[in-house]
């Protein structure tokens, strides 16, 4: 399988995002629209992979000019395929365009360990998002670039 990878705006790209967001987290995950799309995405900074036989977006993310990775998505039946690695590398590279030292994201509590064993620590206490309880995990920029190449990152809200 082949796949096209690009960084998008919101203003021109809105339809393809939001239907991969929609199967993800609208629908799978029961996530209120009102919730789920929000004004960060008009400044956030997205990535978009589509699938090159099909043309159907299949997996998005964004990161915002602070750091924060969030709305990471895979439409189920490409999440063996490890897409999640492409959106996570290409934000990434976004950060270190806007010279960051660190991203965060708000991982669900569940998943905590599984993002400490990859460079991410805690900061903070506990907070509530979308009714679910979130930890706000940072990493170095380099220690994530790094580990991308061998993490499988969960979907995140």
């Amino acid at each position: 399988m082949s796949y096209s990878v690009s960084r998008v705006v919101w203003q021109q790209a809105a339809p393809l995002l939001k239907n991969v967001r929609e199967k993800v987290f609208v629908c799978e995950r029961r996530i209120p629209k009102r919730i789920e799309f929000d004004v960060n995405d008009r400044t956030a900074f997205h990535m978009l992979v589509c699938d090159d036989n099909s043309q159907e977006p299949i997996a998005t993310g964004r990161i915002s000019s602070s750091g924060q990775i969030s709305r990471i998505a895979v439409v189920m039946e490409y999440r063996q395929a490890a897409i999640d690695k492409i959106v996570m590398q290409g934000l990434f590279r976004i950060a270190e365009e806007l010279a960051l030292a660190e991203v965060y994201i708000y991982s669900p509590l569940e998943r905590v360990a599984y993002f400490r064993e990859h460079h991410f620590y805690p900061v903070g206490s506990v907070f509530m998002e979308a009714g679910l309880p979130k930890q706000q995990m940072a990493c170095a920029i380099n220690a994530a670039r790094a580990d991308v190449s061998q993490a499988k990152y969960y979907l995140n809200h």
